[in-house]
C-alpha cells in the first residue's frame, strides 16, 4: 500500500511534526491491560493519550498547525466540539497567537469553561459541527485569522500520526491497532505512519452507530444520509468526514465499523473501574469494538487508541450507575408488605440479612392495583453482582414476599 493516498501526507511529514512537538506534548504511555485482555479474549494493549495536559490526543495537531503558521498570521479561529479546540486554545495562548473557537450547542459544559480557561475566546453557535464550522469560516473571514480544520488539514493529520510512532515504539508484534473515528484526521496520521513501519498490521476504524459517515460512506461509495441524534461520543459526532482523511482511510484502512452506545458506554465503565483511568465515549470507543465483535480479535494483540477523557462529571456519574446496573450491581426492585406497623422493618431487615445494601426507598400506598390493606416498597439495592443479586430475590421470595424487578423474573 502507498503511504501517500494521494495527498500531500507522507511519513516524513509525520517524522517531522513528532520532532517539532516533541518538548511540548505528553509523551503517553502505552502499556498491557490484564484485566480487558481476560474479559476481551484478546492480549489489549491501551495507549492513554487521555494523559496529555488537555486530557486528548487533539493537541499534537493542533500544535503542528500552530507552529507552522505563516509569521504575519493575526490568529486563528476553528470550531471543535471541545479537544481540538482545547489544544488549540492550550498552545496558540502559550505561543501568543489570539484564537476563537466556535462551538456547538450542547457541548459537554467541561469542555467549553476548560477552553475558555485556556485562554481562548469561546462562541458557543450551531446546532452540529457543520454549523459550527461555518459560523467560524464567518468569523475568519470577519478578523483576518487563519481558519483551522480541526481534521482535514494535512498539518493537522502529521501531527495526530505521532500517536502511532510512540506507540509502535512501545508495543511490539501487534495484530491490529483500534483507532475512533470522527473527521477522521487521527485514523489517517495513524495509518500512514503504521503502513510505512509496520504494513502487515491490520488498522481498524470505529465509529457511533448514530455518526457512521465513514463507514457509511466507504461501504455504499456514496454519502448516505445520517442518524445523528445524541450520542456519548459527542467528541466524533460529524456527520461529514474530511476529503483527505476518507482518502487515506479508503487507501490505507481495512475496515470502518460501528459500535452501538450500549457498548461505548460499556467501556467507559471498565476504563473507570479496571483501568481507573477516565475516558469520554470518543475515546472508549476502540475499547467498545472489541466488546462488540471479541470473536475477530480472539488471541491477538491489539492496540486501542484511548483517545480522550475530558466527560463531563453528571454524564461519567450516569454512565456509572447504568454500569452497576447493567452488570447486576445495583437493580431496583418492588415487594410487597401488609400496610402496619413494621412492615417497612421486616423487608429492610431481610435484605440486609441478605447481604444486600439498600441504596434507596420509595414507599407507595396510593397504587389502585394494591389492596387496601397491602402497600408497594421500591428499593434501589446493591449487590455484589448478578449471582448475589439472584440469592437476594430468591431469599426475599422464600420469606414470603412478592417480588419484582425490572432486571430480573
Amino acid at each position: 500500500m502507498s503511504t501517500t493516498a494521494g495527498t500531500s501526507v507522507t511519513f516524513d511529514d509525520v517524522a517531522a511534526a513528532a520532532e517539532r512537538v516533541a518538548n511540548h506534548v505528553e509523551r503517553t504511555p502505552t502499556a498491557r491491560a490484564r484485566t480487558l485482555s481476560e474479559i476481551t479474549g484478546a492480549e489489549v494493549v491501551v495507549k492513554f493519550e487521555n494523559l496529555q495536559f488537555t486530557a486528548s490526543y487533539k493537541e499534537r495537531g493542533a500544535l503542528n498547525r500552530l507552529l507552522l503558521l505563516d509569521d504575519d498570521c493575526k490568529g486563528v479561529v476553528t470550531a471543535s466540539a471541545g479537544n481540538f479546540a482545547q489544544g488549540v486554545s492550550y498552545h496558540a495562548t502559550r505561543l501568543g497567537i489570539p484564537a476563537v473557537i466556535v462551538m456547538p450547542v450542547g457541548t459537554p459544559a467541561l469542555k467549553v469553561s476548560r477552553t475558555g480557561v485556556l485562554g481562548a475566546e469561546v462562541v458557543v453557535r450551531g446546532s452540529d459541527f457543520e454549523e459550527s464550522a461555518a459560523i467560524a469560516a464567518e468569523v475568519a473571514a470577519e478578523r483576518g485569522f487563519e481558519l483551522l480544520s480541526p481534521f482535514d488539514d494535512a498539518e493537522v493529520i502529521a501531527g495526530q500520526g505521532t500517536v502511532a510512532l510512540e506507540l509502535l515504539a512501545d508495543a511490539l508484534d501487534l495484530d491490529t491497532v483500534i483507532v475512533p473515528i470522527g473527521g477522521g484526521g487521527l485514523m489517517a496520521g495513524m495509518a500512514v505512519a503504521v503502513r510505512h513501519l509496520q504494513p502487515e498490521i491490520e488498522l481498524v476504524g470505529v465509529q457511533s452507530e448514530r455518526y457512521p459517515a465513514l463507514h457509511n460512506l466507504l461501504c455504499s461509495g456514496e454519502p448516505v444520509p445520517e442518524p445523528g441524534g445524541s450520542t456519548i461520543a459527542e467528541g466524533i459526532a460529524v456527520a461529514k468526514p474530511g476529503a483527505r482523511p476518507t482518502a487515506i482511510i479508503r487507501e490505507l484502512v481495512d475496515r470502518v465499523e460501528v459500535v452501538p452506545e450500549s457498548k461505548i458506554e460499556e467501556a467507559i465503565g471498565l476504563y473507570l473501574e479496571i483501568e481507573k483511568t477516565v475516558a469520554e465515549g470518543a475515546g472508549a470507543i476502540a475499547l467498545a469494538e472489541l466488546l462488540a465483535r471479541p470473536e475477530r480479535y480472539a488471541s491477538k494483540r491489539v492496540a486501542v487508541v484511548l483517545s480522550g477523557g475530558n466527560i463531563d462529571l453528571r454524564q461519567l456519574a450516569s454512565v456509572t450507575l447504568r454500569s452497576l446496573a447493567r452488570t447486576g450491581r445495583l437493580t431496583r426492585i418492588q415487594v410487597q408488605i401488609d400496610d402496619r406497623p413494621g412492615g417497612l422493618g421486616v423487608i429492610t431487615t431481610a435484605v440486609g440479612e441478605l447481604g444486600g445494601n439498600i441504596i434507596e426507598v420509595v414507599h407507595q400506598r396510593l397504587d389502585p392495583t394494591l389492596h387496601s390493606r397491602a402497600s408497594e416498597v421500591e428499593l434501589t439495592i446493591e449487590t455484589s453482582g448478578p449471582e448475589h443479586l439472584d440469592a437476594v430475590l430468591a431469599g426475599l421470595r422464600k420469606r414470603g414476599h412478592a417480588v419484582r424487578t425490572d432486571a430480573r423474573a
